[in-house]
């Protein structure tokens, strides 16, 4: 058995697509996955499956998240030992340990093109800096992320393949609980 990260994408934001961590378990459960864990209410799943290509566990969750939860949901789905090459990589080291909720990794569906990260990183009006390694987006918030005009959607944009993100203690709690 693996143990995974699922991540979904806009859930329990201002109230829209609300999920309900314990119904969310319930339902993984019930989908044959073992020991599901949740963390936060952001949407945030750890659990246990058979090893497969984290695509087709995507797959799988979202067509039946559809069917039970009334909503389409993205999902993004990485295996315990991707989480430890995330965190590994992270380039941003002095800013994870000096203010690690400025620091966040964008989890994408696909890998990210080079090229699309230099438009990116060209495009950027504030302080912020990002880099990517594979279909991973890290990116510092030196004056946070509540009045940047790098967001989500300009990201998910951007890079042409969605994603979602995490702040780097979440990360770090989510390849915790990955890898225990």
């Amino acid at each position: 058995m693996t143990r995974y990260v699922a991540l979904l994408r806009a859930v329990n934001l201002a109230g829209r697509n609300s999920v309900a961590m314990a119904d969310l378990r319930a339902w993984i459960a019930d989908l044959g996955f073992a020991d599901p864990r949740t963390l936060l209410n952001s949407g945030n799943a750890v659990f246990e499956a058979r090893d497969q290509p984290a695509a087709r566990i995507e797959a799988k969750l979202e067509a039946e998240a559809r069917k039970r939860f009334k909503f389409d949901i993205v999902f993004v789905v990485r295996a315990a030992d991707e989480m430890t090459t995330i965190v590994d990589r992270n380039p941003f080291p002095k800013e994870a340990a000096s203010d690690p909720g400025r620091l966040l990794v964008v989890f994408t569906k696909g890998a990210i093109a080079p090229a699309k990260v230099k438009a990116l990183q060209a495009a950027i009006v504030g302080r912020e800096v990002v880099r990517a390694n594979g279909a991973h987006l890290y990116a510092v918030y030196p004056d946070g992320q509540g009045r940047s005009k790098l967001t989500a959607a300009v990201i998910e944009r951007a890079l042409g393949v969605a994603g979602t993100g995490r702040n780097w203690n979440t990360v770090l709690k989510l390849k915790e609980m990955a890898c225990a």
